[in-house]
């Protein structure tokens, strides 16, 4: 599989909320990034108990918004909900023989507009 196949996959599996079936993307020195949090996950192992054990209000659900590719690197956006709690996930992933090797990801808290700028902007 090419590098967009590869990640439009790995989300694919991710909205299956099977998620040791991600493993079948992930390169064996898979390493997931948090530096908004500073924690780092290593392992197709750790990364599917830390998904399946994260407290949610229903099954996961993924919006893929945006995929970018260069070569073997790839960014994507995506929305996430539980139903309940809604989250933005913006991941930076680098491949290696063929598989998902590294993934830095942020999680942006929303926030509202500064009223100061209403008068150049819109809500969207």
């Amino acid at each position: 599989m090419d590098t967009n196949a590869v990640l439009e996959r790995f989300w694919a599996l991710m909205a299956s909320n099977d998620f040791a079936s991600v493993a079948e993307v992930l390169h064996p020195d898979f390493c997931l990034h948090w530096p908004q949090s500073g924690e780092r996950i290593r392992g197709a192992t750790n990364f599917a108990g830390m998904n399946q054990h994260y407290p949610a209000h229903g099954p996961w659900q993924f919006e893929l918004r945006r995929l970018l590719v260069d070569g073997t690197r790839g960014v994507t956006e995506v929305a996430v909900t539980d139903g309940v709690q809604r989250g933005l996930a913006l991941s930076f992933f680098e491949l290696a023989d063929g598989l998902i090797r590294d993934v830095t990801e942020y999680w942006p808290e929303p926030f509202p507009a500064p009223p100061e700028r209403a008068r150049w902007v819109e809500s969207t």
